[in-house]
């Protein structure tokens, strides 16, 4: 089974959403998953995975991870070509290294071209970010490329997006 974990805030309260998957080319979810998470911290600029961290590890908590072969984040693994961990990259530590994690982002990171592939799909002519660990970049963004749906954002990645924004 593979999970697309997406985060939203309202005040100081975090949406996690997962969304549970078996095969790439499927067209919708086998199972969705919501955690409202209380107290959330701050923002702050460049440490963005302390705000988002917390809230993915407690959803994770109720999950079977033995059951989980791959995570999709929105978010990316590094944030610089000098290996800057971001939200990925904490988040594979987190879990002990077992579990491969790819990152899809809507948008660039400065300064970040050596751990990042871009890929176009449909007919979009803005790319999405890929970004990988514990799987190699080429094979994760073959995968993302390949995933069900015509638009940028396979359809889900969008379906979870979506469920994020959804009112809680």
């Amino acid at each position: 089974m593979k999970l697309i974990i997406d985060v939203a805030y309202e005040g100081n309260q975090a949406k996690v959403v997962g969304g549970f998957f078996e095969n790439w080319f499927d067209d919708s979810l086998v199972k969705q998953s919501i955690k409202i998470v209380d107290n959330v911290q701050d923002y702050v600029s460049g440490e963005f995975y302390k705000r988002e961290l917390p809230c993915i590890l407690e959803f994770l908590d109720e999950v079977n991870l033995k059951e989980i072969e791959l995570l999709i984040i929105d978010g990316f693994i590094y944030l610089d070509d000098e290996r800057k961990k971001g939200l990925g990259a904490y988040l594979y530590d987190s879990l002990a290294e077992k579990i491969p994690i790819i990152g899809a982002a809507k948008s660039r990171f400065y300064n970040n071209t050596k751990y990042v592939q871009e890929i176009f799909r449909g007919e979009s002519k803005k790319p999405l970010y890929i970004s990988a660990i514990g799987i190699e970049l080429p094979e994760a963004s073959l995968l993302i490329d390949k995933m069900f749906g015509k638009f940028r954002l396979p359809s889900l990645i969008k379906q979870v997006d979506t469920e994020t924004k959804n009112k809680w």
